[in-house]
């Protein structure tokens, strides 16, 4: 759980409901989501974004019916975006931090996941501050690995990047010893395609909620209570009814459900 504002915006064809967030442009929902973090949200090969967190934001449309906009925007520039009111919500893999709350709200959480580093098999070096000093680590810019890679391998260069996949080509061209990245992204969107041959998860799960918060939630602006109780509200509904699992099925071979709805979260 992971940046500039970019053109390219998916009309959704989805009727607005009567009187449905009239401070929002005609009835427009504006949903920020970035297109190069597979599998969750990535461009395929007719141009269109796919992935779980688009599948997440148009369900969550049919549950609000509204008629909503993707707008595909760099994740450092989501939170700022979102604040100038250039977008309504978030839907971005994008961790709840005590941090993030300070400038956000936070619906509730949507999927959990852990955080691993992701090297070289032939490579024998200890993921931990000692035996990553002078080695280079590949991370997203302003992400939760940004943060603990930054304060935990104190002896390591931290070498900072825009989008996942310019982090992954560093590392196959050997200008990173390494990336921190989600486990799930890490594993779809590299060890699994032709490119991740040679490397491999290495050193233990990071998920300390310190620095990795309580799992990834939708941000909408502070105060904005309305839209975000909504957004529980359609969040709820799509656990209950399974299709929060049927979706996340198209994407991955773990369960990264949370709670269902009424289940206090676990204290973390």
């Amino acid at each position: 759980m992971r940046r500039r504002l970019l053109c390219l915006a998916l009309p959704l064809l989805i009727a607005a409901a009567p009187g449905a967030l009239h401070a929002q442009p005609q009835g427009e929902l504006r949903i920020g989501v970035e297109a190069a973090y597979p599998p969750f949200s990535e461009l395929g090969p007719d141009g269109r974004l796919k992935g779980f967190d688009i599948d997440i934001a148009n369900a969550l449309c049919t549950q609000l019916k509204l008629r909503c906009r993707l707008v595909q925007t760099e994740f450092d520039a989501m939170i700022p975006s979102l604040r100038a009111k250039k977008l309504d919500a978030i839907v971005a893999s994008m961790s709840i931090t005590e941090e993030r709350s300070k400038a956000v709200d936070f619906s509730r959480v949507y999927y959990r996941s852990g955080n691993r580093f992701i090297g070289r098999e032939a490579d024998r070096f200890e993921i931990t501050a000692a035996g990553t000093k002078g080695k280079r680590i590949g991370v997203q810019r302003n992400t939760i690995n940004d943060r603990f890679v930054t304060a935990v391998f104190k002896e390591a260069t931290i070498v900072r990047y825009a989008r996942q996949d310019e982090a992954y080509l560093d590392l196959l061209s050997g200008r990173v010893d390494g990336v921190v990245v989600d486990a799930i992204a890490g594993s779809s969107g590299f060890l699994k395609t032709p490119q991740g041959k040679g490397y491999a998860f290495r050193g233990p799960v990071f998920d300390d909620p310190k620095y990795f918060g309580l799992g990834a939630g939708i941000a909408v602006r502070k105060g904005d209570t309305a839209l975000r109780d909504r957004i529980d509200a359609a969040l709820d509904a799509l656990l209950a009814s399974g299709e929060h699992r049927r979706m996340q099925a198209r994407y991955f071979d773990i369960d990264i459900s949370p709670p269902r709805p009424g289940t206090p979260a676990p204290s973390r």
